[in-house]
């Protein structure tokens, strides 16, 4: 979890301001024949207004800047933009009417944990004004374009510099559908590089032309890959116009989809109709680990056991990646994780019996020192060290991954923390399972239906792990040890090939094929590296 106190001031305002050319290509392509009334939602130091000045000699250019010093240097430019000193949700929430021409700018980057209490009230009536499915885990860049949007005149443009998780994270879904429901055509220009210095998140280019009615056919939305920045000097028409443009399940849902070649996509659709093939949910259950509320306190090494003396509250445990180098978490590995210094124990503390104990009471004593009895998920349980919810699965699953996800047959019965989930088997065994999960198939849905932040690790949450395709693993003979030895040894690429071969016989080679092609290209894009 991230907090306040450790954010910089940067970041907690959001301040990444445009460079000069992506601001002048962005307000090429708004220049249209009769765009005159501009709006800049979040203007920092006015770093759009001299491509605006230039590029639309007559703008009536109307800005917000909250932050008082920004504000009057934006102002300063001279550009004869007004520059409001406020908050832009606010004053959105107050005008009625479409009365913009385009909108251009670089919203701010600030989740909504860190917004001012009034801040995030305006962005909550933002999606309640629009019937759009609010969370708190969204972002202010959302609510902002959400805005923008409301106040763009049919026919308009909206152009800005937004975050490049907005093609696949859950909290910017109610954001994906509203451009899909009212924009004719979106187009997300994806950079290879990062943009921004001092900064792991990328941004891409949000490019979007507004309906004239609502009966206009909308065109859909399209990706545009681009290396370097030479793109920033063609003709930004030509640059909208680049990418294939699809519709349907690309705009309804997370826009990764747009990234893979249209044959790709047919492959999959057709999978979806076959009965030897299923979505995760119906052939297994997934459940969070344990959630012990301190980590440090609960997860401890073998030394930690041995120096308090809580060998009788230890038990096996896996949570991390390199805990489980493949698909087996026996004995073995735990001894071997166990002898490199690993946190191999988890510590259950069942009920106040422990009490009885003087070592474990005077632990549980070190533990109230350090105040962990007031951490909400141990407080908000009595007694406090007495973790609920605590059971072991055949099967468990590591949360994030960096190539591709996998299961792990979990013959120690070891207990996983809230780092993996728990999952049991519907259909067929558990060996089954683990060994027909590791394929290109499922691999690929596993890059559309997960989520990556800055650094490029895969995150998926049990309601996407769900929706994972894979073949029907009661028909699988698996070789269980073989798949932990390879994935142990062998590139992953090489690995998924061979098992596609075996468990997705169903399919042609050129099938199999193509799948795989596609998942490397979505975890180079997503851990940016080169197609080559």
């Amino acid at each position: 979890m991230n907090f306040m106190a450790f954010e910089t001031e940067q970041k907690l305002r959001g301040g990444y301001y445009t460079p000069e050319d992506i601001a002048n290509f962005l307000t090429r392509w708004v220049a249209q024949d009769d765009a005159k009334q501009i709006l800049e939602p979040s203007c920092g130091d006015g770093a759009f207004f001299p491509s605006i000045a230039k590029h639309i000699p007559d703008a009536i250019i109307t800005a917000f800047e909250l932050e008082p010093i920004e504000a009057a240097k934006a102002q300063a430019r001279g550009t004869g933009a007004t520059v409001h000193q406020r908050d832009f949700l606010g004053w959105a929430l107050e005008t009625e009417g479409s009365r913009f021409d385009a909108i251009v700018g670089n919203p701010p980057f600030i989740r909504y944990q860190y917004l001012p209490a009034e801040f995030q009230a305006n962005a909550e009536r933002v999606f309640g004004r629009l019937n759009c499915k609010f969370t708190k885990h969204t972002n202010a860049w959302v609510p902002f374009i959400l805005s923008a949007l409301t106040l763009l005149k049919p026919g308009g443009r909206l152009a800005m510099v937004v975050p490049s998780e907005i093609v696949h994270v859950m909290h910017a879904q109610s954001l994906r559908t509203h451009l899909g429901h009212q924009c004719r055509k979106i187009v997300i220009v994806d950079p290879q590089e990062i943009w921004f210095e001092g900064t792991l998140q990328g941004a891409v280019l949000l490019m979007a032309e507004k309906k004239v009615t609502s009966e206009t056919h909308g065109e859909g939305l399209g990706i545009h890959r681009v290396s370097g920045r030479d793109f920033l000097q063609d003709d930004p028409e030509t640059v909208f116009n680049a990418p294939r443009a699809i519709n349907g399940k690309t705009v309804e849902g997370k826009w990764t989809r747009a990234l893979v070649p249209t044959n790709t996509l047919e492959i999959l659709d057709e999978i979806e109709s076959r009965n030897d093939f299923h979505r995760f949910k119906d052939i297994a259950s997934v459940d969070v680990g344990i959630v012990t509320g301190a980590n440090s306190f609960f997860l401890v090494t073998n030394d930690v056991v041995e120096k308090h003396g809580l060998s009788a509250w230890a038990h096996p445990m896996f949570g991390r990646s390199d805990h489980c180098p493949g698909v087996i978490y026996d004995d073995a590995q735990h001894a071997r994780n166990a002898a490199t210094g690993k946190p191999t124990n988890f510590l259950w503390f069942k009920d106040e019996s422990v009490e009885a104990d003087r070592k474990a009471k005077k632990y549980i004593a070190e533990g109230e020192q350090e105040s962990l009895h007031t951490r909400y998920k141990c407080r908000i349980r009595k007694p406090w060290y007495a973790v609920p919810s605590v059971y072991s699965t055949e099967v468990g699953m590591l949360k994030r991954s960096h190539d591709t996800p996998r299961l792990i047959l979990n013959t120690a019965g070891a207990y996983t923390t809230d780092t993996a989930y728990r999952i049991r088997a519907i259909r067929g065994e558990a060996s089954q399972l683990v060994y027909g999960f590791f394929n290109s198939l499922t691999a690929l849905t596993a890059e559309l239906e997960g989520r990556h932040y800055g650094g490029g690790v895969l995150e998926l949450v049990p309601s996407e792990i769900e929706k994972l395709l894979m073949p029907s693993p009661d028909k699988i003979v698996p070789d269980i040890q073989e798949l932990d030895r390879r994935v142990r040894s062998d590139s992953v690429a090489d690995t998924l090939e061979g098992q596609s071969e075996i468990v997705l016989a169903g399919l042609s080679k050129s099938k199999q094929m193509d799948l795989l092609a596609a998942w490397s290209m979505l975890r180079n894009r997503r851990q940016r590296l080169s197609d080559e």
